[in-house]
């Protein structure tokens, strides 16, 4: 940074620059007031701010008052007032278009900007705009504005054979029905806006701090934010109650990650504090880059008491985060509402409709066109008839008298153009506005049952699932793609010491002691009880007892494993209400350090250097030497301590890097150490090494000088300080494993298996570190050990990224060429070329079996593939279920092979559905993915794998894969996530899915379905999901057919009309047809129908498969229903055409009249539609009862009450009808011929092709387990045997805490408090160590071999301690205190190598310039 001659410098240069550009204008303005004289007589004296400094501006005024006789000047003052003024309406054009001017406590110069305030809006409509806005935006849609096209035709009595009143009472109903829908959403959004602005913030004005809402917080007002409370705005941090400026805050909200984050305010700021007149009066200027959706990146300069200072993201405070373990923090506001980069992240709002929507408005404009086509073949038919057979009947049907008599083609001609709209209104009702109506009230409905599912009530948190729209409900029985977050989502955010391995031996399992056999642990099983130590955590959890009995017997090595996990770490540890509590950076350090603390190895407090313990009730303080820093590349951290004459190395790391910097000698014990790593990686549990090494202080000395001259080095100095970090964490000796579980939600693996076995693709995207990310992907078996590969993205240039895709991708096709299943595998296969399955043969890279032979034939001589092993599955009793595809795209090489003669599958080669690949990209890497050049290979690659995982990703970096899925791929998507940084995911995805947990409620409020836990997530999809759009689609269809084969019938009446537009029905019967005839039990169809039960649905993954394949309703399915429904109305005309046409009744009456022709076929289509709907009926409730034969007994009904009691026209003709036999048989033989057909379709699919619905069916007595409840699921049981051979290593820390530990920067005291101010002991603590060692003069001192004389011989033994390298024992036994090394009584003064008693070796501010670099 420069200095501040620098900086005075180019204050300087910046002055004269204004100056001179201030000249240039004036010169301009004394040219203007010459030509217009009195123009600026009357200009009024303006406040001279923005631009100008205070300084310039009483200049000029000093300058006008001593030359105000002289005109010319005069004029240049009024000028230059002229110009302030300018300047200060229009002072952006002064400025970059990039910058953005900002200064503290001055709401009138914030002002003129229009900078946004901090009100945040989502809703659509306000009590004026609700009106005029919805029905602009319904009638947008095309079937709305269909109907209202045809109200208008029937305006007009000419063409118009129905009366008005059938089109408008359902259209406004429907209008009526989506605006109350709308209503309510948009109150909803308000509610949820009014709570979020309503929120308080302290906000400092007039100098006294008082209770803002959150709107009326302002840019450039001062606010104040306690501990635990959440940023009201992106803020500048100006002061804090920390030293030095710092504050912690936690980013799950941004990010994800919940390891701490620290920021510092400017030292020249900092002595505001909070004394409010002081922070009133700060006016300083920021001047900074315009909003943008950049989290990690903030650019601007400070300018106040006329200097300048650089602000850099350190410096500022984003909406959304949360203060933590900082008492209060003070900060100037630089983006409000809409500007702050939590909302810039957002994304837009997207309208979000379904599959079988879009699918329906395609059909619909199909049907128009086919009625245009059908009304207009009619108008030409009539036009002909009336030009050759209708005119010479005049006498009988008269021409209107609007149509020419003269000229009989003109005549003609007009009447079909009359008749084409009539057709048009006839006919409408082949595309219903009931139809609308009915899929509302079906969606309204489902939502309900989704919120009503006792399943899915979380009851520690007593909330349910909620449906937060009622519009995209079949749209969950589609998803192909689901998104999730981890953090919150998947995990808990909840950290816990689960096991660990000391010395070779494993601790944190529970043995039955009569079974031998290892004990499932869950709540029935008791927890040990840590009451006896005085500082346990009544929340810690630990079952296996043996550790403890080893703490307490003085076991050397579990003593070295816990005074290391309370040694070695970043935590801070402060007193609140009496009681020790821990601010921990990341969650793993807290889970270790507590652990430690529950065993009796409690952290107390530590200065920039020192650390004290509390070792089974006694203290031990350590001279805190240096802290070598956790970095991602270093994967390891070490402290360097002293205590006495002894120096010691604790360091943990990665397992492969700490393995690696182990001395020789210890391959047993590795080796048992190993097998423990491998279990708990294979449990998914997240594992650190602990190592240690004890140097003598003539080697301490040497490599402190070396390392202190690294870091004064100008040249490579970070590799050199490398280097020397290398050489004193080497040659180091092995304590043990620390294993952490990053609790998962309760049935997570579960739900993941399920969902993938139903074959949808799930891509994790998640802000966290690459080894956290994976490593819950191994945990929630998204990853496992059985996967071919696991690709890593991880290259920092297009060429690097690009290269590793392309490696990828032959990888996959060297896979795919061996795998059974596909066209060279199975040429192989038939060619003769086939393996004993039993002896699979394995190559470097691959194997693969084939049929079973006698004689197994040496393998083709095929280029052995460069991939992993792949293990294949043998199974040849899978006959109902072959293992379906992964993914909606995959084809189907898995499915049933052709069955032979006798009913039974060939031998089959099946893959084992936990085999393929896995991708893993980072944030930096997947910038590049996502560029347009390798957009499509990273898109052919993921669609290949079997899961997907996106780490160090942005929240708008989420949106943007999950806009590539939509995009590229045509794919249905879910987005589920719990906090602020996955709205724009939620919102890009088709279906967004809220989860309310500890990040508080954004994502909820942004989504379209909310639920407690992930695991509802699997009842969601394949239960609600499914059961919406299996009914959704069976409503469809028998809608599509009862109403075609309804209005087809005038179709067919049209050929004996002369087509006239004659309808067959009485009118009042063709506008409650759909209202009251045949709407109830079609929506009792589609709210409760279901083909099989819940708990079938979740057993039996593959049910889900049809809706990822639109299967149940498509085109296909559509004509279909439109042929079926045109065969129904064929018969349904012309059999009782043909009995009544010339009938006679037995008493001699005439039956050939239209009205009885009318009632029989209406009479006989609600009977078919009602044996139609109980053959489409699965699943029957009372209310399908009800509807379906009530609907038949309510036409009766109707029909009386309407000709009998209003008067219709057609009155007696339904009475006079149904009293002759002839009736009866028609109405018999009429549906007998529509049903047979039906039913023979439906036997020859159940016994032919049953689909898997139909063998659950039948088969649900019998107890069929699918390959999805015996392979794919795993019980914890059956993980926690499992082993692996990967790393386990993950660890959410972050570099810089150490940095902030040894320059005292974090601490609360101040310096000449500290412990060990230059290296050693003060008196304070030499009278602590002479305490101690007169507590312990009774105790035998053991003298023991000098086992470190120099750096490089190491003892074979396979543990030292620390407790060999200090002065005495704290217990009176070996493991007490510190023995070992040079082991001399207690109480003598330790005096360090230089020969001083009074002063270090070690040079602090040296130090922490190393630290630092």
């Amino acid at each position: 940074m420069p200095g501040p001659n620098a900086s005075h410098n180019g204050e300087q240069e910046y002055k004269q620059q204004r100056q001179m550009s201030g000249a240039k204008k004036v010169s301009l303005l004394q040219r203007l007031s010459s030509w217009k004289g009195s123009d600026v007589q009357d200009v009024p004296p303006a406040r001279c701010q923005n631009h100008q400094s205070t300084n310039n501006c009483n200049r000029n005024r000093s300058r006008s008052q001593s030359h105000d006789l002289s005109a010319a000047t005069s004029t240049t003052t009024r000028s230059i007032r002229r110009l302030s003024q300018m300047r200060r309406r229009r002072s952006s054009y002064y400025f970059s278009e990039n910058e953005r001017r900002i200064r503290a406590n001055d709401k009138e110069f914030n002002t003129q900007f229009k900078y946004h305030n901090n009100y945040i809006k989502t809703s659509k409509y306000t009590l004026l705009t609700f009106l005029p806005f919805n029905l602009l935006e319904q009638f947008q849609r095309l079937a709305n504005f269909y109907f209202l096209c045809l109200l208008v035709l029937q305006l007009i009595p000419a063409i118009s054979s129905l009366t008005p009143v059938t089109t408008a009472i359902p259209l406004i109903g429907v209008l009526t029905l989506t605006a109350v829908k709308d209503a309510y959403d948009d109150i909803q959004r308000h509610l949820s806006d009014s709570q979020v602005n309503n929120r308080k913030s302290k906000t400092l004005r007039n100098g006294k701090l008082i209770e803002a809402k959150w709107s009326d917080v302002q840019v450039g007002d001062v606010i104040r934010l306690d501990n635990n409370q959440f940023v009201a705005a992106d803020i500048l941090l100006i002061t804090t109650s920390e030293p030095n400026g710092l504050c912690f805050i936690e980013t799950a909200e941004l990010d994800g990650e919940t390891n701490l984050k620290a920021k510092q305010c400017l030292t020249e700021t900092i002595e505001l504090g909070e004394q409010h007149d002081a922070l009133w009066s700060f006016n300083g200027e920021i001047i900074c880059e315009r909003p943008n959706n950049l989290l990690n990146k903030f650019e601007g300069t400070l300018i106040w008491k006329n200097q300048r200072f650089a602000l850099d993201n350190d410096k500022i405070l984003l909406r959304g985060c949360v203060l933590r373990n900082t008492q209060w923090c003070y900060g100037v506001v630089v983006f409000a509402g809409v500007d702050t980069k939590l909302m810039q992240n957002s994304g837009k709002t997207q309208f979000k409709s379904t599959g079988v929507d879009r699918l329906l408005n395609f059909i619909i404009i199909g049907i128009v066109l086919f009625l245009i086509s059908i009304c207009a073949f009619f108008a030409v038919a009539c036009a002909i008839w009336e030009g050759l057979i209708g005119q010479h009947f005049q006498l009988y049907l008269p021409w209107d008298h609007i149509i020419p008599k003269d000229m009989v083609a003109s005549g003609a001609t007009v009447i079909g153009l009359l008749v084409f709209f009539s057709y048009a209104i006839v006919l409408n009702t082949v595309v219903p506005i009931s139809l609308y109506v009915s899929v509302e009230v079906i969606r309204f409905v489902q939502s309900f049952l989704i919120n009503w599912d006792e399943e899915m009530y979380y009851a520690r948190t007593n909330t349910y699932a909620k449906a937060r729209t009622t519009t995209l409900n079949e749209e969950l029985g589609q998803i192909q793609y689901i998104f999730s977050d981890k953090t919150g989502t998947l995990t808990q955010n909840i950290m816990t010491f689960n096991k660990c391995s000391i010395n070779g031996r494993t601790y944190g399992d529970v043995i039955d002691l009569r079974t031998g056999e290892l004990i499932e642990i869950n709540e029935a099983v008791p927890s040990i009880d840590f009451s006896g130590n005085p500082h346990h955590e009544s929340d810690f959890r630990w079952y296996d007892r043996t550790l403890l009995d080893a703490v307490r017997s003085d076991e050397e090595h579990t003593h070295i494993f816990f005074r290391l996990l309370a040694l070695c770490h970043t935590v801070m540890a402060e007193t609140v209400d009496g009681r020790l509590e821990y601010q921990a950076q990341s969650p793993d350090e807290a889970a270790l350090v507590s652990a430690a603390r529950n065993f009796g190895f409690v952290f107390r407090t530590r200065t920039p250097n020192s650390i004290t313990i509390e070792v089974m009730g006694r203290l031990e303080e350590y001279e805190l030497l240096h802290i070598l820093d956790f970095n991602n590349v270093r994967k390891r951290m070490s402290v360097i301590l002293r205590r006495g004459n002894a120096v010691v190395l604790y360091c943990k790391g990665a397992d492969n890097v700490i393995y690696d910097r182990l001395h020789g000698g210890q391959e047993d014990l590795k080796a048992r150490t190993q097998d423990h790593l491998n279990k708990f990686a294979g449990e998914g549990l997240r594992t650190l090494v602990l190592a240690e090494r004890r140097l003598t202080e003539q080697y301490y000395n040497d490599w402190r000088m070396r390392q202190q001259e690294a870091s004064l080095a100008m040249d490579s100095r970070e590799q050199r300080l490398n280097a020397i970090y290398e050489e004193i964490e080497s040659e180091m000796q092995l304590v043990g494993v620390t294993a952490i579980e990053d609790k998962l939600q309760d049935g997570v693996p579960k739900s993941i298996a399920n969902l993938q076995n139903a074959g949808i693709k799930i891509w994790v995207l998640t802000g966290d570190k690459q080894e956290t990310a994976i490593n819950i992907g191994y945990s929630c078996q998204l990853l496992t050990d059985e996967l071919a590969d696991v690709f890593i993205v991880d290259g920092s240039s297009v060429e690097e990224v690009e290269k590793q895709l392309r490696q990828f991708k032959e990888s996959i096709k060297i896979f795919n060429r061996f795998r059974p299943g596909t066209n060279e595998a199975l040429n192989h296969l038939n060619s003769g070329s086939q393996m004993d399955p039993l002896s699979v043969t394995m190559t470097q890279t691959s194997a693969f079996m084939q049929e079973t032979s006698s004689t197994p034939t040496p393998p083709p001589q095929i280029p052995p593939p460069a991939i992993s092993v792949v293990t294949f599955r043998w199974d040849d009793k899978i006959k109902d279920n072959k293992g379906g595809p992964d993914s909606a795209e995959c084809n189907d090489v898995f499915g049933d092979p052709e069955k032979s003669e006798d009913g039974r599958t060939p031998s089959s080669i099946v893959v084992d559905e936990s085999t393929g690949f896995a991708l893993v990209v980072n944030g930096h890497s997947l910038v590049h993915c996502l560029s347009p050049e390798l957009e499509s290979k990273f898109l052919d690659i993921a669609s290949q794998c079997k899961a997907v995982i996106c780490c160090r990703v942005t929240p708008l970096q989420k949106a943007l894969v999950v806009e590539l899925i939509k995009r590229a791929k045509n794919a249905v998507t879910l987005a589920i996530g719990d906090g602020a940084n996955d709205v724009s995911m939620i919102k890009a995805a088709h279906i967004g899915v809220g989860i309310s947990g500890q990040e508080g409620l954004q994502a909820v409020l942004s989504s379209d379905y909310a639920i407690a836990q992930f695991r509802y997530l699997e009842r969601l999809l394949l239960v609600h999901g499914r059961w919406s759009y299996y009914r959704m689609c069976k409503f469809l269809r028998y809608f599509f057919y009862k109403n075609f084969a309804f209005t087809l019938c005038h179709c067919w009446y049209s050929l004996f009309c002369g087509f006239s537009a004659q309808t067959v029905f009485d009118p009042m019967f063709i506008s409650v047809y759909n209202l009251f005839y045949t709407s109830l039990p079609v929506l009792a169809l589609g709210v409760f129908e279901q083909d099989v039960s819940d708990k079938n649905s979740l057993e039996f993954p593959r049910l889900y498969t049809p809706g990822l394949k639109s299967e149940l309703f498509n085109i296909r399915e559509f004509i279909y229903s439109v042929l079926h429904g045109a065969f129904t109305s064929l018969i349904l005309f012309l059999i009782p055409y043909g009995v009544y046409k010339d009938g006679v009744s037995q008493n001699g009456y005439i039956l050939s009249d239209h009205m009885t022709l009318g009632a029989v076929v209406a009479t006989i289509l609600i009977v078919d539609n009602t044996a139609q709907v109980s053959l489409y009926t699965s699943y029957w409730t009372v209310v399908n009862h009800v509807t379906i034969w009530g609907s038949l007994i309510w036409y009766f009904v109707l029909d009386y009450f309407y000709n009998y009691v209003i008067g219709g026209p057609y009155v007696g003709s339904l009475t006079q009808a149904i009293k002759d036999l002839t009736f009866w048989v028609t109405m018999l033989i009429t549906v007998v011929v529509l049903m047979a057909p039906v039913l023979a379709y439906k036997f020859y699919l159940l016994d032919v092709h049953p689909s898997l619905s139909d063998k659950i069916r039948q088969k649900s007595l019998k107890k069929i387990h699918s390959r999805a409840s015996s392979d794919v699921r795993r019980t914890p049981s059956s993980r926690r045997g499992r082993r692996s051979v990967r790393s386990g290593y993950a660890f959410a820390h972050q570099e810089g805490f150490g940095r902030l530990i040894t320059s005292g920067k974090i601490m609360h005291k101040l310096p000449q408090d500290f412990a060990f101010p230059l290296g050693l002991g003060t008196k304070k603590t030499q009278a602590l160590h002479n305490n101690v060692s007169e507590g312990n003069n009774t105790s035998s001192t053991k003298p023991t071999a000098n086992h470190h004389n120099n750096n490089n011989s190491n003892t074979n033994q396979n543990h030292s301690s620390m407790a060999d390298i200090t002065g005495g024992e704290l217990n009176g036994g070996p493991n007490g205190g510190l023995g070992g090394g040079d082991r001399r009584a207690t109480g003598e003064t330790v005096r360090g190598s230089g020969g001083s008693s009074d002063l270090s070796p070690r040079a602090p501010c040296q130090d922490l310039d190393t630290i630092n670099l």
